[in-house]
């Protein structure tokens, strides 16, 4: 998963750019990059590391121009090398840099197609940069000498005919304007904002509309599935459905896990959404349970304490927080790599004795995806004295990969893949495990827009919305992205680059390994 922002201004962009990311930096914190149009001239800073650590004041007072573009990356695939930080820049026709969100599930295809028909080298690995190139080529085979809003649309079109998957893409085109678009599916998120200044109107692009409240931006819609939206260096805003919406079906997990709770997606309020599951997950403990004998309800933070509130509401026993977050360290889930997320857990979470001590503790999260953060986080509400530990996850079991931009690549590092839910209860170290119903999950994030057809729920139920998917690329897939072969490419870099610190992790050391 990762976070785009775009941004035509009349004044410079360079610190609002900045701004966005440091709010979206949730959605990735393995690399940041902010390319500028200083009235045709290039500006670009990019390198691994979080937001504040890759720019600094003199890397800004670079960065000028009005129109620009900004990217924080959470890899899925490929290496954590500076050499993917986004964006990609290429410099024919005109000139265009290019960020996304997602995954391509045809990127190897269109890598051949790329270097064999179409005549372009590719330098890294990474299916933005094949994304940047086919957009590229479509965009110079346009015809005419001037770049109109259409020739920008029919290369939009072009582009969702070749790729496959799911993708939300910010596109600079150098003294131009900026293009975004999303794929026909809708299935990664991407919305459109708008600010009025005494100098005119000013438009952004954002993966999520926190990033439009941080800069006073209103958002004004959601970029439908299939859509393009190009808006020119003056300001003038062009809109165009770019072939047939094969859908729209936004990914689940967003509302599970990724997005931040105040944000809008899709028209659906990811803080609302969590409270219904929060509801209907402790409809489910009382069918099963009318007569648990819990005495507190603790979140694990901070994506489940919004659902953990509303479950000990429902359920009329305290609310706690049991444990606390050291701030400073990052998102367990989009560590890459499961030795870093599992050494990371102690040094995120601290439990507060007095509030297990003696008590039957419900601890709730979003969800349940490698198991060992679970494992952990039991342990030590067990060492904190808790008498019985039950947990309840506000998704379903996780057994699929998904393919369309969240780190979840082979079923074999799914703990519940291939196992029932008492199996996942055992080797968690609960004493009582309870799923939240896929249906009641999809009940309570449709809540607010009949625009959404269905849900991207594969992780959950298998079903990919694409239709491309097949049992020989999701082994594919599992063999170039788990979390071994991830290990085995940061060993080779660091033996490419000289890295010395880098220590190798040890492979095949176990199948079940951290949790979203």
């Amino acid at each position: 998963m990762c976070a785009i922002v775009g941004i035509v201004s009349r004044r410079p962009v360079n610190q609002a750019i900045y701004d966005a990311l440091t709010v979206l930096q949730h959605r990735g914190q393995d690399a940041a990059g902010i390319t500028t149009d200083d009235e045709g001239t290039l500006c670009v800073r990019k390198s691994n590391g979080l937001v504040r650590d890759v720019f600094q004041q003199r890397h800004m007072t670079r960065l000028r121009g009005t129109v620009g573009i900004g990217h924080v990356r959470y890899p899925t695939a490929g290496w954590s090398g500076s050499d993917e930080a986004q964006p990609f820049y290429v410099n024919s026709p005109y000139g265009i840099c290019l960020g996304h969100n997602g995954n391509l599930t045809n990127t190897a295809e269109l890598q051949a197609m790329l270097v064999r028909q179409d005549k372009r080298h590719l330098n890294t690995g990474s299916d933005t940069e094949a994304l940047l190139n086919v957009f590229a080529h479509e965009l110079q085979n346009q015809p005419g000498a001037e770049l109109t809003p259409d020739a920008v649309f029919q290369a939009v079109e072009a582009v969702h005919k070749r790729c496959r998957g799911g993708y939300a893409v910010v596109a600079m085109i150098i003294g131009h304007g900026i293009v975004a678009f999303r794929d026909p599916h809708g299935i990664r998120p991407i919305a459109l904002g708008r600010r009025e200044s005494p100098d005119g109107i000013e438009h952004m692009v954002a993966s999520e509309s926190v990033a439009m409240d941080a800069l006073g931006f209103e958002l004004e819609r959601d970029i439908l599935p299939g859509e393009a939206v190009f808006i020119q260096s003056d300001g003038r805003l062009h809109s165009k459905q770019c072939g047939p919406r094969r859908g729209y079906t936004p990914c689940v997990f967003e509302f599970v896990y990724f997005a931040r709770p105040d944000s809008i997606i899709d028209r659906v309020s990811v803080y609302k959404s969590r409270l219904r599951m929060g509801e209907r997950l402790a409809d489910k403990i009382l069918r099963e349970s009318d007569s648990h004998d819990i005495d507190v309800v603790i979140p694990i933070p901070d994506s489940s304490s919004t659902s953990a509130l509303e479950v000990a509401h429902h359920l009329d026993v305290k609310y706690r927080e049991g444990f606390i977050k050291n701030r400073y360290i990052g998102r367990t889930f989009i560590m890459p790599g499961r030795e870093m997320r599992e050494r990371s857990v102690r040094r995120k979470l601290n439990a507060i004795d007095l509030e297990f001590r003696g008590k039957n503790v419900l601890l709730v999260d979003d969800s349940i995806v490698r198991g060992t953060t679970s494992q952990k986080i039991i342990e030590m509400a067990r060492e904190a004295g808790a008498k019985k530990v039950y947990f309840a996850s506000a998704s379903p079991p996780v057994r699929y990969p998904n393919v369309y931009g969240i780190d979840m690549p082979a079923a074999d590092e799914l703990i519940a893949s291939g196992r029932t839910e008492d199996e996942v209860c055992k080797l968690i170290g609960a004493d009582w495990l309870i799923y939240q119903d896929l249906g009641d999950l999809i009940q309570a994030v449709r809540y607010d827009n009949g625009d959404i057809t269905n849900f991207d729920t594969s992780c959950f139920s298998g079903e990919y919305v694409t239709g491309d998917v097949t049992s020989e690329y999701l082994g594919y897939v599992g063999r170039e992205r788990s979390d071994d072969a991830k290990t085995r490419r940061e060993a080779l870099r660091a033996v490419l680059e000289g890295d010395d610190d880098f220590e190798s992790a040890e492979a095949g050391s176990g199948s079940a390994a951290g949790v979203a």
